[in-house]
């Protein structure tokens, strides 16, 4: 980790007016000076398949794959689709997971969700998270940012009018800074060379 913190921000929806990208949007604008925001782009991933995995590792999977591994932490932010988090998203978590050394493992992460619902895509996180702790994770667990009537949260542009929740969004954004250089902390205090 350098000084300045490297964020991967993925989203689980590609649509083109996206909630949850727009929330991304939104995280990548609140934070402080120390953390940099990079987006993942998930549109190119073809639907999982072992044989094709065997044969050759899409390019898209592979991308995805080394920009992980070269982020200092994830920030993920998906709708709920049926109880769930989207299917985009879960397909490229399979994908990556293959990979050896696991990408995933032992990255600090936090969740965000979008939703034209009143939940705001809760049970999306907690499917999301229960998912992050077979991949290894250190997910942050507050604040919970859940985007509730997300549809009159963000204006015609697709920016965040919400002051509250832009608020929850940065402090959220911070709790991942802090979380990840905590996580570092420890990381070099347990390295053989620090004893």
């Amino acid at each position: 980790m350098t000084d300045t913190l490297k964020v991967l921000a993925i989203s689980g929806s590609l649509r083109k007016d996206s909630y949850n990208t727009a929330a991304l949007r939104a995280a990548r604008d609140a934070a402080p000076a120390d953390i940099s925001i990079e987006f993942a782009d998930l549109s190119r991933i073809p639907l999982y398949d072992q044989d094709q995995r065997d044969r050759e590792v899409p390019a898209a999977v592979a991308r995805l794959a080394e920009q992980i591994k070269e982020a200092d932490a994830l920030l993920f932010a998906t709708p709920e689709y049926n109880y769930s988090m989207s299917g985009v998203l879960k397909n490229a978590i399979d994908w990556v997971s293959r990979e050896r050394p696991q990408p995933f493992a032992g990255k600090p992460a936090a969740i965000m969700s979008a939703s034209m619902s009143l939940l705001g895509g809760v049970r999306a996180q907690y499917d999301l998270r229960r998912t992050m702790v077979a991949l290894d994770m250190h997910c942050v667990n507050k604040p919970e940012v859940m985007i509730s009537s997300a549809h009159q949260r963000f204006d015609a542009e697709g920016r965040l009018a919400d002051e509250t929740t832009r608020e929850f969004i940065a402090r959220l954004v911070t709790a991942l800074g802090d979380w990840s250089r905590q996580l570092q902390a420890g990381e070099k205090a347990l390295s053989p060379q620090a004893r």
